[in-house]
């Protein structure tokens, strides 16, 4: 027998690391629909968000929707806004933030998908 699509009908909402709090919604991963081999989730992150550094063992592909997103990295500071993207490679030391008043919406895309075991956060 062929296999057959999977519809995801709603994501399921993941608790946040940072300052404030931050709406994940994963779609596709570990946790909504049991897939290891990557994640999807849109993030909703308020105005003066940020989490802790982080060396993750995935690549991380995301996608700017709404205001803008600061990724700091051991070569400096990368602003994303929205319409543009940024990759992350597994390895390398990031942090993420929406320092804006206006906060970002953003998809991210991880390869192998998000686990709290592998993103390896800051003390």
């Amino acid at each position: 027998m062929a296999p057959m699509p999977t519809l995801i009908s709603q994501p399921s909402r993941i608790e946040s690391a940072g300052t404030k709090p931050k709406i994940i919604e994963e779609f596709i991963g570990r946790v909504n629909s049991g897939t290891d081999s990557l994640s999807v989730a849109r993030m909703c992150s308020p105005g003066g968000w940020e989490e802790p550094g982080q060396r993750p063992e995935f690549d991380e592909f995301t996608v700017v929707v709404k205001g803008a997103l600061r990724v700091e990295h051991e070569g400096g500071v990368i602003n994303v806004p929205a319409g543009q993207a940024i990759i992350t490679r597994k390895g390398e030391w990031i942090r993420y933030s929406t320092p804006s008043p206006e906060g970002a919406e953003y998809f991210a895309v991880c390869l192998p998908a998000f686990s709290p075991s592998t993103v390896h956060r800051d003390e």
